[in-house]
Formats: C-alpha cells, sequence, structure tokens
C-alpha cells in the first residue's frame, strides 16, 4: 500500500458471449519490494525537479527514512559522473503530509574534478518540509581500516519482527494493526522488539538484521536508497532505553530533528547487513543516537547519527 492506494493492476474484462471477447488475464499485484523500489523511483516533472509518492508505516505521518532516501536519489539523478554517495546530511523541519504528493528540487552547488555537492529541498503545499545536503564522490584508493563488528546472533537464529509483532497484536491499537502486520519489504530481524507491554533492556543499545527480500537490480543507488531508508528506521528509540518510557507511548512526542549517513564502502541491500546502535547521550528533550552498518562477513559499510526530540507531554 503506497500513500493509501493499492498499487494492484486491474485489467478490463470482455464480455465473454461476444465471439471475439478474449477471457480477462490475472495480472498479479505488483510486490512489496517492487513497490519500494517505485517509492523510490521518483517522477522527474522538470530539470532538478522529481515528485516522489508516499508509503504509511503507521505512525500518521510521512516516514523519515522515505524522504531521505528520496531526496537523496533526487540528488544522484542530477549526476552525470560515474560518483556515489559518501556523505548525506538531512534535516526534517516538518511533519509530511501521506495523502500529498512530495516535490523535491534540486540544487548544484559544485562539480569538481572528484566530488560532486548536491542540495535537496523536499516541499508540500507550499513549504519545505526536508532539507538535504549530499556530497558524492568518484573511485579512489587510500588508507584502510575499520572497527569490529560486535558478536551478535546470526539473522538465522533471530525471529523477523514482523512474526513478533503479529505474535503480540493485542498489544497495539486496534486501528494501526492492519498496517504494522502487512507485508515488508525489508525483513528485519532481532531480539530487541519494539512491542507495547513486553520488558525492554535498559542500556541504550540495539541491533537488527535486515535484507530485501527479493534480489535487486545492480544500480548502486538503489541499494544506497534502501540504506538510507532503513537508517531511520527504531533509530531514534534507542535513546529511550534508560528512561522507563516505550516508543508509541501516548504521553511521548518523538520526532528526527536531522539524519546524517555516511557510506564508506560499497555494499547490497539484497545481502544482510547488520546495523548496531547507541545512545550516548539525552539532554534537553533531545536524544542522540548513533550507528553502524555491517555486512555478514564483518565489513563496515556505513555510519550514521541523529538527533531528535524526545518531548514528555505535559497533562
Amino acid at each position: 500500500m503506497l500513500g493509501g492506494h493499492s498499487w494492484t493492476l486491474r485489467p478490463a474484462g470482455a464480455h465473454h458471449n461476444h465471439p471475439e471477447a478474449t477471457p480477462p488475464r490475472h495480472i498479479p499485484r505488483m510486490s512489496v519490494v517492487d513497490e519500494l523500489l517505485t517509492l523510490l523511483e521518483l517522477e522527474k516533472l522538470e530539470v532538478n525537479i522529481y515528485r516522489g509518492r508516499n508509503r504509511d508505516l503507521g505512525t500518521g505521518r510521512v516516514f523519515g527514512g522515505q524522504v531521505f532516501a528520496q531526496a537523496l536519489v533526487a540528488a544522484r539523478r542530477t549526476v552525470d559522473e560515474a560518483r556515489e554517495a559518501h556523505s548525506v546530511h538531512g534535516y526534517f523541519l516538518r511533519s509530511g503530509d501521506l495523502k500529498a504528493p512530495i516535490v523535491f528540487f534540486v540544487d548544484r552547488p559544485r562539480d569538481g574534478g572528484t566530488f560532486t555537492s548536491r542540495r535537496v529541498t523536499a516541499i508540500q503545499h507550499g513549504e519545505a518540509i526536508f532539507h538535504l545536503s549530499a556530497s558524492f564522490h568518484a573511485p579512489e584508493q587510500g588508507l584502510d581500516h575499520q572497527s569490529t563488528m560486535p558478536d551478535v546472533p546470526p539473522p538465522e537464529s533471530l525471529p523477523t519482527e514482523l512474526e513478533q509483532i503479529r505474535d503480540h497484536l493485542d498489544a497495539f491499537p486496534p486501528e494501526l494493526r492492519a498496517v504494522l502486520t502487512q507485508e515488508r519489504p525489508l525483513d528485519v530481524r532481532t531480539d530487541m522488539p519494539y512491542v507495547p507491554g513486553r520488558v525492554h533492556s535498559k542500556v541504550p543499545q540495539r541491533f537488527f538484521w535486515f535484507r530485501v527480500i527479493e534480489r535487486l537490480p545492480d544500480d548502486p543507488i538503489m541499494h544506497q536508497a534502501i540504506l538510507a531508508y532503513a537508517s531511520d528506521y527504531g533509530f531514534l528509540p534507542t535513546a529511550l532505553a534508560p528512561h522507563d518510557i516505550q516508543y508509541r507511548d501516548p504521553k511521548l512526542f518523538l520526532a528526527s530533528l536531522d539524519h546524517t549517513l555516511w557510506m564508506h564502502r560499497p555494499f547490497r541491500a539484497d545481502d544482510w547487513l547488520l546495523y548496531v546502535m547507541d545512545s550516548p547521550t539525552a539532554a534537553n528533550a533531545r536524544g542522540f543516537v548513533r550507528g553502524q552498518v555491517f555486512t555478514r562477513d564483518g565489513t563496515l559499510v556505513a555510519s550514521t547519527a541523529q538527533e531528535g526530540l524526545l518531548r514528555i507531554k505535559t497533562p
């Protein structure tokens, strides 16, 4: 389901009594992976101007990872050279409206010898809801070192997050159950799901494995965009762990303020990736979280950071 509309294609059936009538063909519904790729593809309206759709994840507003990923795709579509994103910074300015398309305006500050810079503004209802700055770099040899991947259970030993949500469906508000249990393009596996009422660790650390459930095209921007999409998933709630308050608590107002993604090495989003997160601090109604993304063989491919609003509503 994208933007509240089904993507099922419905052919017009012919009248069976007509001698030249053709029986209606069954056209299968678009897969959830195809829906995600369509979500990220964007429609080109004019030079430097693109339009994107929305997908409802049950929050009542546009998922931050979606607009972050779409803005990255818009920026990359204006880069002619063989350069991939290495540094992407986004600022969330307003909540996005799920019922309205998002228009992305791309500015081109610099096309250098090895680096390209782009700025993107996402617009809804005549107002900016998101700003993105991205830098793209041509392949280049240099020094190489990295952190060691932590020792965590392999993905095969863990249930999917979707299975865990479906097993505890009564803990979620009735109006969200259909959205939260819909099929997903990402297979997410963790021993720390955000399920209301469950005992959670008070240590502000979390991890999950994820991969796209079908093989993807080789276009690197699709893999980078899907990582950008997934990198905001469940990220900020890591800062809630020490405070006896859970994600979706009605007295909590939680919102991303900014999000940064650095991509260090090539990867595929249809192979298992480990996302390790921690929150070193929270203060002044803001929480700070950071993350690392590893391939299954332990290669560090990306790093993330985010600050978000963690406001407790007064009665």
